[in-house]
């Protein structure tokens, strides 16, 4: 007796790292895959049915996915980026429907922030859910109709859940007069982009696809779906032969030899079914019953509609692949297994007696399906022999299997079921070859003394005694099923650490690995001298065992895989040694993953080899909590030229105890030279940080050639939140610690990077944040730890770059942590607290993000939104009477070594608030700074020079002027080298000198930068600045290569300034564009409470010179100077540059010096615009008389929700004409 060797199969897909997928396609080849470009059917025939039929694949277009001309197996997918691929909402609820979006056009909402297929807030989905509804609605989105579905069919998609908007999302597939549900879930939702992969199976005709959305009455619904995919859908298409040994049907199409009589059309006309070969097999399909497998105990015969109400429960049987059609299921528990019996067959001989059947393991990874072989000899029956071993979860599928046996005596099969909580055990289409003969006469077989032998088997592997189930025994000690596999060994023996994961595969439990292929592939323990490849396992020994990558029978996805049992939770230094050997094509792969919910990291992956050695490596799989799992994943084409195969051997998990400390684990400060010290990646998304070695254009600050930490949101590739860089508990030394550290924030969309001090039971303290660009340079920063006296409670420091925006980077190096406070931050947003400012009076920090606060501006002026914070007193009469002042002073400063400029943003409420008077203190206390008069809309900036060479203090003091509903507001102090430049003019040298470069939604959410010729830069950048003519120099700058769909401009934005009858404003300006395709531009303009007025504008250059602008500007109220970087057409890579910038209050532009041989004329703009801003005027006269009406009232602006925000309207102005802004006529 023996089994026979497993022939491949096409088959098909797996969530996989999306980093693996195109080795899938590269890979797989059938003859009956192969695509007929010049064979077109008739219309009706060619539509929607997974082939190109005709040239150019327009056959398939807008069925639910674009057709294109494919390689055999390439899936037909939508990814939503041009079109919505035929789609169609069909719901009936006013208000709550699918439409194609895109992140980058909602400013704000529930949705995802970025799309699946690029990552970023460019690409599109499609997306329900908009507004708040009243009532229980559905949104629908159906396919186009598709046809003629193959055995293999799979259908993959992304979806994103807004958390605890959705009560229930559904995939229904319509075929005729059945609606099968193909998936439902009612959460939980979790943060991220989730894959739904269904396997629709074969389906004859017409059928439609329906996703749907059910929102519950008080939310909003918001639901995205995105990068729908069908692999393997097409039937194979007619061929005029057929290789060797393959199947001819009667359509001409081929099969392969083992698909004949398999219980599946895999022909597509049923011939390879219907064959006259066929009849001779014993099938049992249990439409009318049992069949000849007439023993049962413990299994259930029923039909889909039957148990609606179990989650896991098939949604349709395999023959008919229909919720009408009948199978076997069992919901038995290991302690006692449900056993189904094969009738009595007649020895084989020489011949095979091939047993096809198709499983379904769903609902629990304890799921266990056992194929037995009982031989009757003539000294009577032997003990039953295990064929083979189905565990863990296979998902909602009915998976084939196969079994070749050859006996010399009668026999019988025996299928043993089991699964743990949730889980349901299945079986149908159980085929007997030709040559499994029943035997006529009766004999004296008892299924019962059977059925005890093996029922002994099973469950002596459980648990006996006082244990619970699940529980594992040993000694005295019950081991809950938690505490297996995390690390920390509880039995004196380490019987609860043994099969978890280390492992040299000389014992038949191998480590708890478990094969969980469903394709033509599967791992296999096999002997290494019978398994190909090298010949001996990684010891040398030819008898030696190790985890081989063999054929199998599956018919669903092409790769294998093979998992470990849960583990966790894991230390920081948890690592994975292995020997592996690798021998295939570049098409092929060898992979380590990372199963965690839902999601799949890859994390290590074999180069490509043609040699069958074995190699060593080493991968650190880090911190991660519990439950996680590991999973090799291989694909090789044993059927390709040349000798292909794949290996594991020798095992071990090594230092993953997570309660093991090392010296190392206390190393906070680290430059990152040597590792990382103390610091390790945190585990939470597919995005992390990564060490780095300086080189273009990375470098690090220790050294300029050393290491550092970076984040790089789109390389690799991730859809994750965010990444997390963090350190083991410390133990406070001091009560109070200082944390010093520089970074790096770079590129015109660069995200958020935060500082978080975390301890058990607490919430989070965010200690510091910044959002977007800070210029191509290194910065330092620091934040005080407060730790309480009497407690010893350790804590964690945390970095956290949040992956908010897509092209830019964060970095970290020259992390620095001593006892004692530090000194006062240079800049202080107020975002995460007050900066260590200290308050005697009515001063507070607040946010406006619930509308409302009593007193104060709607937004602050870092992050231009309700959300922000900043520092108010109320100066109103009864919080701070007339004359009465109220102070915030600050930290102590450090000692300057340069004369600074300290800068600060202050807000003053319409009706009088008094004066802001701001003071130093070091060796003596004076007043620098005086502001009082009312205020205005906006956020307006004030500057003082400080000269200090020992430690200082900054203080701000509010005197009250007695008035009702009045208030100052702070926001985003700066200390920064050098003497401070006059409003609207900058060298650039030492920053932007207060031009503010926010990114602004409505245009794409795009900065302007600053940097120098000699810093190394991933950006196109001139060479030499224009004020010291040197590399060492410094400009703004934007690149508009990342302008595209979405992407319109992007704002350089000076102070508010005073109305002026006429002003000069000078400036440097550097393009560079291809040549005869240049489509950048600059523009400035005049923006005020009328909007925005264009007065100069030149197109782009490939000059790559320095050229003087110059425009005379005039304005009849407060208003602020925009410089825009924008392109007139497509996308072209290119610089423009920004050096020297002056505006002369109150003075006329001279002509121009001729310079570098070029010459700019001026350009003069009247002091007045023109009868068509007349009306606007008017309006905003009758606004000011409101506003006074409401002062007459007593009531306090800006309290009422529905008042005039801050700042200036987004209304645009030509000299001659009015018009709107691209981000208010053009749809997205």
């Amino acid at each position: 007796m023996h089994t026979a060797p497993h022939p491949a199969s096409c088959g098909l897909t797996m969530p996989l790292p999306s980093h693996l997928l195109p080795a899938l396609v590269l890979v797989l080849g059938c003859p009956g895959w192969a695509w007929v470009p010049n064979h077109c059917r008739s219309p009706r025939d060619t539509i929607c049915n997974f082939v190109c039929d005709c040239r150019g694949c327009f056959d398939e277009a807008q069925c639910g996915y674009n057709g294109a001309p494919a390689t055999r197996v390439t899936p037909f997918t939508c990814d939503f980026e041009q079109d919505s691929c035929g789609w169609r909402d069909i719901s009936t609820s006013s208000g709550y429907g699918w439409l194609r979006d895109r992140a980058g056009a909602v400013l704000e909402g529930p949705g995802p922030h970025s799309d699946h297929t690029l990552g970023t807030d460019l690409g599109w989905y499609v997306a329900v859910g908009t507004h708040r509804g009243k009532e229980a609605s559905i949104a629908a989105l159906r396919s186009p109709v598709l046809q003629e579905a193959a055995p293999t069919c799979e259908l993959r998609l992304w979806y994103h859940v807004a958390s605890g908007g959705v009560a229930e999302l559904r995939l229904e597939l319509t075929h005729g007069t059945e609606t099968l549900a193909l998936w439902q879930r009612s959460g939980p939702w979790g943060p991220d982009w989730q894959e739904l992969v269904v396997v629709p199976g074969r389906i004859r005709g017409d059928f439609r696809v329906t996703f749907s959305a059910t929102r519950n009455a008080t939310h909003r619904g918001a639901v995205a779906l995105d990068d729908v995919a069908f692999w393997g859908c097409g039937l194979p298409t007619p061929q005029a032969s057929c290789p060797l040994g393959h199947h001819h049907c009667q359509n001409k199409a081929c099969v392969e030899p083992h698909q004949m009589c398999d219980g599946e059309d895999n022909c597509g006309d049923s011939s390879d079914e219907d064959n006259p070969a066929c009849s001779h097999h014993l099938s049992t399909n249990f439409e009318m019953g049992l069949g000849s497998w007439n023993h049962s105990e413990g299994w259930t015969w029923n039909r889909s509609v039957s148990v609606a109400e179990h989650p896991a429960w098939p949604r349709r049987d395999h023959s008919r692949n229909s919720a009408q059609g009948y199978f076997l299921a069992s919901v038995a528990e290991p302690s006692s297994p449900a056993f189904l019996y094969s009738p009595e067959l007649q020895a084989s001989g020489p011949h095979n007696c091939s047993l096809i059947f198709y499983h379904y393991l769903h609902g629990s990874e304890a799921s266990q399906l056992q194929l037995y072989l009982q031989v009757e000899s003539p000294s009577g029956p032997q003990d039953p022999v295990l064929l083979r071993r189905r565990h863990g979860e296979l998902g909602a599928t009915w998976v084939r299997d196969r079994v070749d046996i050859q006996s010399e005596h009668p026999f019988r099969f025996l299928l043993a079921g089991q699964t743990g909580p949730g889980g349901v055990v299945g079986l149908d289409d159980l085929i007997l070859s030709d040559h499994c003969k029943p035997v006529l006469e009766l004999s004296s077989w008892s299924p019962g003394r059977w059925a005890s032998v093996l029922r002994r088997q099973l469950t002596s592997l459980w648990p006996q005694g006082l244990c619970e189930p699940g529980q594992l025994s040993c000694g005295d000690l019950c081991v809950p099923r938690e505490q297996l596999c995390d690390f920390q060994q509880q039995c004196d023996g380490g019987e609860d650490e043994q099969a978890c994961g280390t492992t040299d595969f000389e014992t038949p439990t191998a480590g708890g690995w478990e094969d969980t292929s469903v394709g033509w592939l599967q791992w296999e323990r096999r002997r290494a001298n019978e398994s190909g490849g090298p010949g001996t396992d990684a010891g040398g020994a030819a008898a030696g065992h190790f985890l081989s990558l063999q054929r199998a029978w599956g018919q669903r996805t092409a790769d294998a895989r093979v998992l470990t049992s849960t583990l966790g939770p894991s230390g920081p230094h948890c690592e994975l040694h292995m020997a592996y050997y690798f021998q295939s094509h570049p098409q092929g792969f060898l992979a380590l993953v990372v199963v965690q919910g839902g999601t799949r990291e890859l994390v290590w992956e074999a180069p490509s080899s043609s040699s069958s050695t074995w190699k060593v490596d080493t991968v650190l799989l880090g911190k991660r909590p519990r439950p996680f799992r590991l999973e090799f994943v291989s694909l090789v084409d044993f059927d390709g030229p040349g000798q292909q195969g794949a290996g594991v051997d020798n095992v071990i998990m090594k230092d993953c105890n997570p309660t093991v400390a090392t010296k190392k684990d206390t190393e906070v400060s680290c430059n990152f030279e040597r590792d990382t010290c103390g610091w390790h990646t945190g585990h939470v998304t597919d995005t992390h940080w990564r060490r780095m070695e300086s080189r273009d254009p990375g470098f690090d600050h220790t050294t300029g050639k050393g290491y550092f930490m970076l984040l790089d949101p789109m390389d690799p590739p991730a859809r994750g939140s965010g990444a997390h860089l963090l350190t083991q508990p410390q133990t406070p030394v001091a009560p109070q610690e200082c944390l010093s550290f520089w970074y790096h924030l770079h590129g015109p969309q660069t995200g958020t990077l935060r500082l978080v001090l975390r301890q058990e039971g607490k919430p989070d303290v965010h200690l510091w944040s910044r959002s977007g660009t800070h210029g191509n340079c290194w910065h330092e920063a620091w934040a005080t730890l407060h730790h309480q006296t009497d407690s010893d409670a350790q804590y964690q420091l945390l970095f956290e770059g949040l992956r908010d925006a897509y092209h830019g980077t964060m970095a970290l190096d020259d992390v620095a942590l001593r006892p004692g406070p530090c000194w006062a931050p240079k800049h202080c947003s107020f975002e995460d607290s007050a900066c260590g400012f200290s308050s005697e009076g009515p001063w507070s920090r607040q946010a406006n993000a619930t509308g409302h606060a009593a007193r104060g501006p709607r937004t602050d002026h870092t992050t231009e939104t309700a959300q922000g914070h900043y520092m108010i007193v109320d100066t109103s009469p009864q919080a701070l009477p007339r004359g009465h002042v109220a102070s915030l002073t600050s930290e102590e400063h450090r000692p300057l070594t340069r004369p600074a400029c300290l800068t600060f943003w202050y807000h003053l409420s319409l009706r009088n608030p008094g004066t802001l008077q701001v003071h130093l203190e070091g060796a003596g206390r004076r007043r620098v700074l005086s502001i009082s008069g009312r205020g205005g809309l906006a956020w307006r900036m004030g500057s003082v020079d400080v000269r200090a060479q020992q430690s200082w203090r900054v203080v701000f003091e509010a005197m009250a002027a007695g008035v009702e509903c009045s208030y100052i507001a702070l926001d985003d102090l700066l200390v920064q080298d050098g003497p401070c430049p006059q409003p609207a003019s900058c060298d650039f040298e030492t920053g932007l000198c207060g031009w503010s470069h926010l990114p602004q939604r409505g245009l794409g959410g795009y900065s302007w930068d600053w940097s120098s010729g000699a810093t190394p830069s991933r950006y196109p950048q001139p060479a030499v600045d224009h004020t010291l003519g040197t590399d060492a120099g410094h400009f703004a700058l934007f690149e508009t290569g990342v302008l595209g769909p979405g992407g319109r401009a992007a704002w350089l934005r000076s102070q508010p300034l005073p109305a002026t009858k006429t002003s000069c404003l000078r400036f440097w300006y550097h393009m560079g564009f291809p040549e005869h395709f240049y489509k950048g531009e600059l523009r400035v303009l005049l923006s005020s409470a009328r909007g925005q007025l264009v007065v100069w504008g030149v197109g782009g250059h490939l000059r790559h010179l320095w050229l003087e602008g110059q425009v005379e500007v005039a304005s009849t109220e407060e208003f602020q100077i925009v410089f825009e970087a924008t392109l007139g057409g497509q996308p072209a890579l290119g610089p423009i540059a920004l050096d020297d910038v002056e505006y002369l209050a109150g003075q006329r532009c001279q002509l121009p010096i001729p310079s570098q041989g070029d010459t700019a004329v001026a350009t003069v703009v009247p002091a007045t615009v023109g009868g068509a801003l007349l009306l606007l005027v008017l309006l905003v006269l009758l606004g000011l008389m409101g506003r006074h009406w409401l002062w007459k009232k007593g009531g306090c602006p800006f309290r009422d929700g529905t008042s005039v925000a801050p700042g200036f309207d987004n209304v645009l102005f030509n000299a001659d004409q009015v018009t709107l802004p691209a981000s208010v006529t053009n749809n997205p």
